[in-house]
């Protein structure tokens, strides 16, 4: 079932190289909740300055640190002048451009450096678009996220805690750094307490469907916990698929050594999977082609 927003909020449904942007207005300023992944930076400032129809941006607001949520900051605000304010968790990563820490050297992914305005914390009141939005923390896919939740409307923007499909890849639990799979629950936890209407979430379509959303979410967190193999084939696979986006095609011979160089995939292989690399090439192009989103056309493997 399609959601219904007010008029002051616009929605840009990306696809999966790049979130969701959402415009809140407030008169003739708007504010914009995440930016997209850095190749789409052009597009996005497209997208912006039509929505906008002649009203100033002002602020940027990023509900976490990843590439596809601040990819177009530092364009944005060049185009715009707006300021910058992100959650108070990733103040330091941003702060020294720690690509590591931003999982950009880490997942072979690309970002734009910018500076950070100000601090965005969990339990405090944010003003956007004309409205009070509750910062809450949502840890599990970026320990340090934020969602935003106004109660007059009951709409949370869940960024990727909260997808109506499921919920974004735990990477602590890969690395083994903190515990992703109790933080997510007790972020679907605390989902479940409020009185939503309406999920914008950082990918797909907005929706309204929020306790079918939540049992599915719960499945799969069941999943992982019962199975870390899980967790370790959904970040590999999803990770492959937006590189592809990216990329558009990669060649098949070089796969298993993509997979064994970059960070992510070689510490999921060592803790949970344990297969070579040319293995887990095998089973990963046969998984992206069964899913639909890739095929192999002579040495390659496109983006379908």
């Amino acid at each position: 079932m399609s959601a219904a927003l007010p008029d002051d909020i616009l929605v840009f449904e990306r696809g999966w190289l790049s979130a969701n942007n959402i415009l809140l207005f407030d008169g003739g300023a708007a504010t914009l909740v995440d930016t997209g992944y850095v190749s789409h930076a052009e597009q996005t400032i497209a997208l912006v300055r039509a929505g906008l129809d002649g009203r100033t941006l002002t602020d940027i607001v990023n509900t976490h640190s990843h590439s596809d949520h601040i990819g177009g900051n530092a364009a944005v605000q060049r185009s715009f002048g707006c300021r910058i304010t992100i959650p108070e968790g990733m103040h330091a990563a941003v702060q020294q451009w720690d690509e590591a820490a931003l999982l950009l050297t880490v997942a072979d992914q690309r970002g734009e450096r910018f500076t950070a305005d100000y601090l965005a914390h969990a339990g405090e009141t944010l003003a956007m678009g004309g409205r009070e939005w509750q910062s809450l923390a949502a840890p599990g896919h970026d320990m340090d996220a934020l969602m935003f939740w106004n109660a007059e409307t009951g709409i949370l923007i869940s960024g990727d805690a909260l997808w109506r499909d499921g919920f974004g890849i735990l990477f602590v639990e890969i690395f083994g750094t903190d515990d992703g799979l109790g933080a997510a629950r007790s972020t679907l936890d605390a989902i479940a307490r409020l009185p939503i209407r309406t999920v914008i979430p950082g990918h797909g379509a907005p929706f309204v469907e929020v306790e079918e959303a939540l049992a599915t979410a719960y499945s799969r967190l069941k999943a992982f916990e019962d199975d870390g193999a899980r967790i370790a084939r959904n970040a590999i696979r999803a990770c492959t698929t937006f590189a592809l986006l990216d990329l558009r095609r990669m060649l098949l011979d070089e796969m298993p050594g993509w997979l064994e160089r970059t960070p992510l995939f070689a510490e999921a292989n060592r803790r949970f999977l344990n297969e070579t690399p040319e293995r887990l090439a095998d089973w990963l192009v046969d998984s992206l082609e069964k899913a639909g989103v890739a095929k192999r056309e002579g040495d390659w493997l496109v983006a379908a």
